[in-house]
């Protein structure tokens, strides 16, 4: 009998501590929240130097992760473009996560949607698995201080944001 209540004791503590590290576990890899600095980033872009998300700093920086396959995200493509021409010289920054299976695509969508802002490639979509993108394009904004302020805005919605943060 005693080597049956150990036994249940023993599985009792194993629960717990499977149960603890799974919620731990999603609280490291959950979606980052507004009011959070944003955790860095450091990719390459199509040049091959790593470009860190910290490195700009002191802007106001949209996160946009994407895709060439991605139609929405190409349609977004473009009104990012008008955001970027007139807020760029303003203190504003793109920084654009490809998800893309391979780099080809990706270099051609740069070139095809003519895209100037900062652009880096997530090989193998580990940071966009990290931050929980369950849906392209996602998009987050920062404040000048790395602060997550807004997930997802488009349209005049976003344009308003980067406005007051500017």
């Amino acid at each position: 009998m005693l080597v049956v209540f150990n036994k249940f004791i023993m599985i009792k503590k194993y629960a717990a501590l499977i149960l603890l590290l799974s919620i731990f576990g999603i609280a490291i890899n959950a979606q980052p929240k507004i009011g959070v600095t944003a955790p860095d980033i450091s990719l390459k872009n199509p040049n091959g130097k790593v470009v860190s998300l910290s490195s700009l700093k002191g802007k106001v920086v949209l996160i946009d992760f994407w895709a060439s396959w991605c139609g929405p995200c190409r349609t977004a493509n473009k009104h990012l473009k008008k955001l970027y021409e007139t807020y760029k010289e303003k203190g504003f920054e793109i920084y654009s996560i490809s998800c893309d299976y391979t780099e080809k695509p990706w270099l051609r969508a740069i070139k095809a949607d003519k895209i100037t802002w900062t652009q880096v490639y997530d090989e193998a979509s580990i940071v966009a698995n990290k931050w929980r993108i369950a849906y392209l394009p996602s998009t987050f904004l920062l404040n000048k201080d790395g602060v997550i302020v807004a997930i997802d805005y488009e349209g005049k919605l976003l344009e308003d944001a980067i406005q007051s943060l500017l």
